[in-house]
């Protein structure tokens, strides 16, 4: 007992709140036909990315997917098989896309009709089959070997959402029979959820740079990996040839994905002179890892500056890392993160280096 008038400490030890265990799932960059991006709308009650622009996806399902190894194990952050399946899976229940080979590995790709999804996706989300089994009965197999992973995400402790979220590319062939779903995405109709629409409402496909345009127009709220992801891709997928060109169409876009996967398979990951030294360059874009950290606020207009090239937490003192090239400044305010742009590391932190000291040349006059 203390003395009667006595004071606890001050320095006794506070008790350190524990981040929440990152939940564990997958999204997919949905590439058309015609190298379009699929991006859903999601609802402006949702529980995470409300009102925003995102890829399809959502959390993994022992039930649907098959277990992961458990938390504090550095693997359950590897792509394998349950991410992959989850990524279909949560593809197919979000945009009726179904992403599964009839009868094997190296069949066509399984064209249903959309009374027939639309069932299967409220069975499947309403846990009254597995996705396996659901596949097994009507003769079908996950493409999960035309999936190519691009990046993970862990969100920084601190947030009372947590999620380890695999990023794959998917290359919807350049030819394809005529699929109603597809239809409807390309001409962003109202995609019927098996939730009733109390998550997303609706699925579009729509050029990579109109996507990143459409942010400064107060269109759409994408979140900084989205609009990170989309920034690498637009290098890449330019949209239709120009007018008068006389590439052939299939062509144009088979050129454009080349390209890309070129990119995707070139280590080191930068040709900057000082990033290319840094150990983050040698991870391919397959397994990069990208815990966002903020630096700071811009000087000039108080966005904040995202570093990248930490893998988060739960990897602190691996091999694993991000890209320390890049970094995104953005805005971020009730509404959602607005004014994003993905600028070269060196040249930002330069540019605040410069603002500070004439602020303090200024100060001294």
């Amino acid at each position: 007992m203390m003395p009667k008038g006595t004071r606890a400490s001050s320095s006794a030890p506070k008790k350190v709140k524990t981040p929440p265990e990152p939940r564990p799932s997958s999204s997919i960059i949905l590439l058309s036909p015609t190298n379009q991006v699929l991006l859903l709308h999601r609802v402006k009650t949702s529980t995470s990315f409300a009102s925003a622009h995102v890829f399809p996806g959502g959390n993994l399902s022992d039930f649907h997917d098959g277990t992961l190894p458990p938390p504090g194990d550095a693997k359950r952050h590897e792509d394998s098989l349950a991410y992959r399946l989850g990524a279909i899976r949560e593809t197919f229940e979000e945009s009726g896309i179904l992403l599964v080979r009839k009868g094997g590995k190296a069949g066509p790709l399984l064209n249903l009709p959309t009374s027939e999804r639309d069932k299967a996706r409220k069975a499947i989300y309403e846990g009254n089959i597995s996705f396996g089994k659901w596949l097994e009965s009507i003769g079908g197999v996950a493409d999960t070997e035309n999936l190519v992973p691009f990046t993970r995400w862990l969100t920084p402790p601190g947030l009372p959402k947590r999620f380890t979220t695999q990023m794959y590319l998917y290359m919807l062939p350049l030819e394809t029979s005529p699929d109603p779903v597809l239809s409807a995405a390309q001409s962003e109709a109202l995609i019927p959820t098996p939730d009733g629409g109390a998550e997303i409402t609706a699925a579009h496909f729509d050029d990579v740079g109109t996507w990143l345009e459409r942010p400064g127009r107060g269109e759409v709220i994408l979140f900084p990996p989205q609009y990170f992801l989309l920034h690498l891709l637009s290098q890449f997928l330019t949209g239709a040839p120009a007018p008068g060109s006389l590439s052939p169409l299939m062509e144009h876009y088979s050129a454009q994905r080349e390209k890309l996967r070129v990119f995707l398979d070139t280590v080191p990951t930068t040709t900057h002179p000082k990033a290319v030294n840094h150990p983050t360059s040698q991870i391919p874009w397959a397994d990069k890892v990208i815990s966002p950290v903020t630096l700071g606020l811009r000087h000039s207009d108080q966005r904040s500056i995202l570093a990248l090239d930490k893998p988060g937490a739960e990897l602190k003192g691996s091999d694993r890392g991000g890209d320390w090239e890049r970094v995104v400044l953005v805005k971020f305010g009730k509404g959602g993160p607005t004014n994003a742009e993905v600028r070269g590391r060196e040249e930002v932190l330069v540019e605040e280096r410069d603002a500070k000291a004439k602020d303090e040349a200024y100060s001294k006059l």
